[in-house]
């Protein structure tokens, strides 16, 4: 199901709003704080068995990345409250390690109306029903409240677009079950329940869903490249993440496609894994940073005549093209995908001949995309 061919029953905004708005977000309102957990009753109970992939995890990182819709604070103030059990350890802390074969519970608390704060943002909308919806998130949006970005998020945006959601995780509103970065647009699924949250989020975890990007990168890329290179926190800078991390989770990146534009290759890449900035952290592993990733070595001082609109770029040239998952309810395989944003295309327009625009995406093979070699 792609934008435009499936229904689309959000009261978000055209696209051609969504680029004029000018709407400072969270302009007027007063900050939300971060919901305290522990200050609730927990009425659900969750729990997870450890696999090999999370032998060496913290107790609060393990939860954190099984229940993305607490924040890592949020875990620990539940543990601090005795609401989360570990199989080896009868005082559970934080920082109790994680083995194969854990048993891990948590009790969450009961929903509540949600402590962010529905905003009027620009949305598109490409999918909504009872159980997700589906958005084209924009570039420069954040996906969760937090301390540094209470308002203005994605969020807080469907808190205003979506009206039917019911209990997340302790609190009515949105699901959050996978992220794009901040600078990355493109697109994404959310859960409107817990029934939906805990299959989608199953789904992510057992690696079932199809995620593909498109992406510039400095230099030469070979199409079906495979990137095979465990990340974790980078020990020299806790704002980045690397492949040469002490503690590192397995991560696989494969490009699925790739056309030379002389000094750049514009990408579709497929990602295995969903680790932070793991298209970032791998292509710049590589040697092939995105254009415009100022974080991973993207932005050069010096850029050759024919590559200078690479200059107009404010953020890294990726975008979440498309996304393909089963539906939680009706088990039906859907698919959507989202366009090149206009800030994109208009660097690809003006580093491709005229004549050749048209065809600069056409793949070699059909189904090329698809098809994600283990």
């Amino acid at each position: 199901m792609k934008p435009g061919t499936g229904p689309s029953t959000g009261s978000g905004p055209s696209r051609a709003k969504s680029r004029d708005g000018n709407r400072e977000p969270g302009a007027g309102r007063k900050q939300a704080p971060i919901p305290d957990p522990g200050s609730r009753t927990p009425t659900a109970r969750l729990e997870f068995s450890a696999d090999a992939e999370a032998v060496g995890d913290r107790l609060d990182r393990f939860l954190t990345a099984h229940v993305p819709d607490f924040s890592r604070s949020q875990i620990q103030r539940l543990i601090e409250e005795g609401h989360v059990t570990h199989s080896r350890f009868k005082k559970v802390k934080a920082n109790n390690d994680i083995r194969e074969g854990d048993v891990i519970g948590v009790e969450l608390p009961e929903a509540q109306p949600s402590t962010a704060l529905p905003e009027d943002l620009p949305l598109e909308i490409l999918f909504n029903d009872a159980d997700v919806v589906v958005v084209n998130k924009p570039a420069g949006m954040v996906v969760h409240p937090a301390a540094g970005n209470p308002t203005g998020t994605l969020v807080n945006a469907l808190l205003h677009h979506v009206k039917d959601l019911s209990g997340i995780g302790g609190e009515v509103r949105p699901g959050i079950v996978h992220r794009l970065d901040k600078g990355t647009s493109g697109v994404m699924v959310i859960a409107k329940n817990d029934d939906a949250h805990k299959e989608l989020a199953r789904q992510f975890h057992d690696r079932e869903v199809e995620k593909e990007y498109v992406a510039l990168a400095w230099g030469l890329v070979q199409q079906r490249k495979r990137i095979n290179a465990s990340i974790g926190r980078d020990p020299k800078n806790r704002v980045k993440m690397s492949t040469r991390a002490g503690r590192a989770r397995n991560a696989v990146t494969r490009v699925t496609w790739s056309r030379d534009l002389k000094g750049v290759t514009l990408l579709r890449v497929a990602i295995q894994t969903g680790r932070t900035h793991q298209i970032r952290v791998h292509l710049s592993a590589i040697g092939h940073p995105i254009v415009g990733d100022a974080l991973y070595g993207g932005v050069h001082r010096r850029v050759p005549h024919p590559l200078r609109a690479v200059t107009r770029l404010t953020r890294p040239f990726l975008h979440a093209e498309r996304l393909a998952f089963v539906h939680p309810r009706t088990k039906e395989r859907l698919e959507f995908t989202a366009p090149l944003p206009e800030d994109l295309e208009s660097i690809v327009a003006d580093l491709v001949p005229a004549d050749q625009f048209d065809s600069v995406f056409a793949r070699d093979t059909p189904g090329t995309n698809n098809e994600f070699e283990r």
